[in-house]
């Protein structure tokens, strides 16, 4: 269907296709609109199972209105076919972007708050998306996100619709993670995008929304990146990471704040149940990230650190809640804090470099907190990205402890005696070993 008509809608050109169907652009001359009309495609244009998922599709975007998602306009019929006729957008789907450069961080999380918005609306209606992709969200000229294509939409209940046709298992397609409008499918597999989909979709488990917020923490992920975090040649590797191996977190740009990296980590937990619970506790998170794109260190004299966000500020509030929590527990074991109240100046700037990660902890004290940073590497290295580092608040110094190279998520004891920690063996990350170094006032008594 390159031309003619469907009812009152004149065809004029065909704007792409995949597994799922054909989208047409088309004009409404009833109303003098554009239009986008979505087909099956016409090997499946009479399958039974397609055409009761396609009006699903048509009844899950009726019942959902709001402006970050693609609004449909009916369920039409020509020539024993069936066409959805949707809202046109004119822009860029963000895979389309993706294709020469990662998205600038204050963008891609102006982005991502619109696409959490998005599937809030949708997951208060009861709707999980179950393909969220670069693919599937596309940005207009305004910067206005929409995001597509609820054709493998299911309601939180498990129930495909509130239609009456009968609900399909899990299982029908998978679609290739690659960039291109024509995706290959594979019949009688797990339905999603390879690359995307969270583990217990790979699985073939049964999904709620947590799966949408895994989807969409990839999706960030390759905003900033412009590599998706669970790569692969073939769907079978894409599967294999997204089950098996961890995001190289040291590809996300250098000024991405601490809560933009945490939330990150949310996301993309493996076991939903360690996963971030609701995606609208997502938005909250990057309103707060964006609250915050005002802050800067004072201590940083060069223009492109002095645009970056202030982490210590972060990393200070993060210290105020372990220390509250350390005095807590020592009240509630009637061991209230003993010994003099200290006092000291407090710098909360650091070095710029090497650039900050995570922060590990603070001492009980509040003397020093450690903290895990990235140090820059010529591309051709082979080595480790990582370090531990010690930054004193009773003086201005900060210090990394030698032979913690190649050191990823890092944790302070309680007493603030020993630092434990994951290291990689090499820059791939996929070898890693745990390791602990020990402390005396912030400063190392040995070798890790």
């Amino acid at each position: 269907m390159n031309s003619g008509s469907v009812g009152p809608f004149k065809i004029e050109r065909e704007l792409g296709r995949g597994g799922m169907g054909q989208v047409f652009l088309a004009v409404d001359t009833k109303l003098d609109r554009p239009v986008a009309i979505k087909a099956l495609p016409p090997h499946l244009a009479q399958d039974p199972d397609r055409l009761a998922r396609f009006q699903r599709e048509a009844k899950v975007l009726a019942s959902l209105n709001h402006p970050g998602i693609g609004a449909i306009y009916g369920l039409e019929e020509a020539e024993g076919h069936r066409y959805l006729i949707l809202e046109f957008i004119d822009g860029e789907t963000l895979a389309d972007r993706l294709t020469s450069a990662p998205i600038p961080l204050d963008e891609s999380i102006s982005i991502a708050k619109q696409i959490t918005e998005a599937l809030e609306a949708a997951h208060e209606k009861g709707v999980i998306h179950r393909d969220l992709k670069p693919g599937n969200v596309m940005v207009t000229s305004e910067g206005m996100v929409k995001v597509l294509d609820f054709g493998l939409a299911r309601t939180a209940d498990g129930n495909p619709s509130t239609a009456n046709a009968p609900a399909l298992a899990d299982s029908p397609t998978v679609t290739s993670p690659a960039r291109i409008a024509n995706s290959p499918t594979i019949p009688g597999a797990i339905m999603g995008t390879a690359g995307y989909m969270s583990p217990e979709q790979a699985r073939g488990k049964p999904v709620d929304k947590r799966s949408d917020i895994f989807s969409f923490g990839c999706v960030l992920f390759e905003m900033l990146t412009g590599v998706g975090p669970f790569p692969g040649e073939s769907v079978t590797d894409s599967l294999g990471a997204i089950l098996h191996r961890e995001p190289d977190w040291t590809l996300l740009p250098a000024g991405a704040p601490v809560r933009l990296r945490e939330l990150l980590r949310a996301c993309l937990a493996k076991d939903r149940r360690s996963r971030l619970h609701d995606i609208g506790d997502a938005r909250l998170e990057l309103e707060r990230i964006l609250a915050g794109q005002e802050w800067t260190s004072s201590a940083v004299g060069d223009s492109a650190a002095s645009k970056s966000w202030a982490w210590p500020a972060a990393a200070l509030t993060g210290a105020v809640m372990l220390g509250a929590g350390w005095w807590l527990a020592s009240a509630v074991r009637g061991q209230a804090p003993v010994g003099p109240r200290p006092t000291f100046h407090l710098s909360a700037t650091i070095n710029p470099k090497p650039s900050f990660s995570n922060l590990a902890g603070i001492a009980p004290d509040s003397r020093f907190f450690v903290y895990t940073a990235l140090p820059e590497l010529p591309p051709e290295s082979t080595k480790p990205s990582g370090i531990l580092m010690v930054r004193r608040l009773d003086r201005d110094e900060t210090v990394a402890i030698d032979g913690t190279e190649g050191a990823r998520d890092a944790a302070l004891s309680p007493d603030g005696r020993t630092v434990a920690y994951s290291c990689a063996a090499d820059r791939t990350g996929i070898k890693l070993s745990l390791k602990k170094v020990t402390l005396e006032n912030g400063r190392p008594t040995g070798k890790p």
